[in-house]
């Protein structure tokens, strides 16, 4: 069993690194207080093959694995987690158009989508329906030239800063099979947002409610069949259940190598404080839960590679354990700072707010541990 990233692996995520770091951590305080990440800063990330990442070569993208993805976020979330995620919700939309979309949906919104000049949010959330998801109530009515939707989807990254959404909508009956797939353009009659949410984390991204309000879209917006929105919904989500964790995983490392040079430079009692073996016994602790959350998040997504027949299952481990273990980790590395850890000026207790949010989006925890003992009993 080899455990080494091959040599092509290695380079991808040695290129979003150095990326990282020249182009996006200077900045990151800066995204932050201002509320917003410029967007310049996207055609920048395409030109690295980073606005479709799975998306097959044959249509456009990078055709890289979700192997290969991960490593691309776990990276680009050693600058800002923040950034990478935002990243990840505008792929996850990309692949769901080049997966589900027709010959002319795909036409109209991919090639802008990969060159990173339309950037697309996700629309699932309601203010009454987070982890069932399937009780949403945003309805599409079929008009003769198209759709109108009526509703409201909250906690959406990029509202009104994004310039497409990709809408789970009710177009039949209660339940699953009632939910459709469709695309809003920004600017689209009867679209509208929300105030700027005051976040605790993840504050470089905008965040608003997205609402429909009579809001027309032509019928060729649908994405894939009619009744089918909820069974690509989930699709897309075991790799961004991946994607999330890769961000927690690459915020936290960068957490500890922070708080490694900080021990290093910070004398108590006439000594580095990283000579006390009790702060040692820490490190270690640390670097022992992060190598181990980096296996299993590569196993995960291997598996989900390779199709094997427990990935959703493999995929919900890895983002339950790899996400508190990242939160877990920055907590450590803030007090090991001590007050200093505290302050913004080091950047630490932003990874701490940044962190936070991903045991809660793309499933919570709870769902995920769900999701393993559903699988385990179905086993029996």
């Amino acid at each position: 069993m080899d455990f080494a990233l091959s040599q092509e692996a290695q380079a991808i995520f040695d290129m979003a690194h150095d990326f990282g770091q020249a182009e996006i951590a200077p900045h990151a305080q800066t995204w932050e207080r201002e509320g917003t990440i410029p967007k310049t800063l996207w055609p920048k990330l395409a030109e690295l093959g980073f606005g479709g990442l799975y998306v097959p070569e044959d249509k456009g993208g990078s055709g890289l694995s979700r192997l290969e993805a991960t490593l691309v976020f776990e990276a680009l979330s050693m600058a800002c987690p923040s950034v990478a995620a935002f990243l990840s919700i505008h792929n996850m939309c990309a692949n769901m158009i080049a997966r589900y979309g027709s010959d002319a949906l795909q036409a109209r919104f991919l090639p802008r989508a990969l060159a990173m000049e339309c950037f697309l949010s996700y629309c699932l959330t309601e203010p009454g329906s987070g982890s069932d998801a399937a009780a949403l109530k945003t309805r599409a009515e079929r008009r003769n030239d198209g759709y109108a939707l009526t509703g409201s989807k909250a906690f959406i990254s990029g509202g009104g800063y994004s310039d497409a959404y990709l809408v789970m909508c009710r177009t039949g009956d209660a339940g699953a099979g009632g939910i459709s797939a469709v695309i809003v353009e920004d600017g689209a009659p009867g679209l509208s947002f929300g105030g700027l949410e005051d976040k605790m984390g993840w504050r470089s991204q905008p965040t608003r409610a997205v609402q429909f309000d009579d809001c027309h879209i032509p019928a060729e917006n649908l994405l894939g069949e009619e009744g089918q929105g909820f069974r690509y919904a989930m699709a897309g989500l075991d790799g961004g259940r991946l994607n999330i964790a890769a961000c927690s995983l690459g915020a936290a490392q960068a957490g500890l190598d922070k708080t490694l040079a900080y021990m290093r430079e910070r004398h108590a009692f006439g000594q580095p404080i990283d000579q006390f073996q009790a702060l040692q016994f820490r490190l270690a602790d640390m670097e022992i839960d992060l190598q181990a959350a980096r296996v299993f998040l590569r196993q995960a997504a291997w598996k989900l590679d390779t199709g094997a027949p427990d990935a959703t299952k493999a995929c919900a481990m890895a983002k339950k354990f790899v996400t508190e273990t990242g939160s877990a980790v920055v907590d450590q590395c803030l007090q090991l700072h001590g007050g200093y850890g505290y302050l913004a000026d080091y950047g630490i207790e932003k990874l701490v707010r940044d962190l936070r949010v991903h045991q809660i989006l793309e499933g919570t925890n709870e769902i995920m541990r769900l999701i393993v003992a559903r699988n385990m009993l179905a086993a029996r």
